[in-house]
This record gives structure tokens, C-alpha cells and sequence, in this order.
């Protein structure tokens, strides 16, 4: 009777998280104001965090609430608060096609979200480190992370260091 209680109650709460998930999705798209956006943004992170908690990756929901919801949101107010937006919202640019290319686009989406949940996963060599292994153990992720993978992981440090700097240097204004 327990389990059962225990079962519902994940349930529930996984449909609660991916309803708020959907609807905070939908409100980021459709909102004027980008700092509406950015926050409704952040809403949808912790509700992906939550669904991870429920399938048992602690570790991914931690990396999701601090690298998505953290750093990029941030980022992207940064931005939002660099840009002159008052400018560029009165000088809009309409194109006349942009409804049909978003909904072939879409289309295009939907068909690739359906072939992915009915496609067969690929089978290949199992490494040592198993998607199980990484997950559970925090540790794992961080001997991998900083022994194997050390080299590309410096690398894209550099590169999302160079994006930053050379996104400042873009939006200062000329005095």
C-alpha cells in the first residue's frame, strides 16, 4: 500500500513538473519582454531538474539548475541588459515568410522527435565507464572529466572565454 502511495505521489509530481515545464516553455516564446523570457526561462530549468531528480540523476540535476539555470540565463540577461532593445524593437524587421518557414521548421522537429522515440538505439562496445557508473557516482564523472577528457575540456574553456570577451567587446558602446 505504501509503494503504491509512494508511486502516485511520483506521479503526480511528475506530471505537476512537466505541465509548469511546457507551460513556463510556451510563455518564454510568446512573451515581449526578453527579461520575461529569461525568467520564465530559468522556471523551465528547475522543472527539467525536478524530472531529473525523478529518474534518479542527482548529479545532472545539480549540473542543470547550476550551468543552464546559473550561468546561461545569466549570460543572456547580461546581454539583454547590454543591447539597446528599445532600438531594435521599434525597427523590426517583418518577413513576409517567416510563419510558413517556422512551420515547416516545426513539422521538420516533430517528425525528427518522433523518429528518435521509435527508432531502435544504437547498440555499440560498452566502455568502462557505463552511463549507470557515471551517473550514480559524482566522482566518476570528475576522474573521467579530468583525466581522459582534460584537453577538450581546457579547450572549450578557452573558447567560451574568448565568446564572453569578444561578446563585450561587441556590445560597448563607442564613445
Amino acid at each position: 500500500m505504501a509503494e503504491n502511495v509512494a508511486t502516485i505521489f511520483q506521479w503526480l509530481i511528475f506530471l505537476g513538473m512537466a505541465f509548469i515545464s511546457v507551460l513556463a516553455s510556451f510563455l518564454v516564446i510568446t512573451r515581449k519582454n526578453p527579461i520575461h523570457s529569461a525568467l520564465f526561462l530559468v522556471l523551465t530549468f528547475l522543472c527539467v531538474a525536478g524530472l531529473y531528480i525523478l529518474l534518479y540523476s542527482q548529479f545532472i540535476a545539480i549540473i542543470q539548475v547550476v550551468v543552464y539555470a546559473g550561468a546561461i540565463v545569466m549570460l543572456i540577461v547580461f546581454v539583454i541588459m547590454l543591447l539597446d532593445l528599445e532600438v531594435e524593437l521599434k525597427a523590426k524587421l517583418k518577413f513576409v515568410y517567416s510563419k510558413v518557414i517556422g512551420g515547416f521548421l516545426a513539422i521538420l522537429f516533430l517528425f525528427g522527435i518522433f523518429y528518435a522515440v521509435v527508432a531502435k538505439s544504437p547498440t555499440g562496445k560498452v566502455g568502462s565507464y557505463t552511463p549507470e557508473k557515471v551517473t550514480a557516482n559524482v566522482k566518476a564523472v570528475g576522474e573521467v572529466l579530468f583525466t581522459q577528457y582534460l584537453l577538450p575540456f581546457q579547450v572549450i574553456g578557452i573558447l567560451l572565454s574568448a565568446a564572453i570577451i569578444g561578446a563585450v567587446i561587441l556590445t560597448k558602446k563607442r564613445t
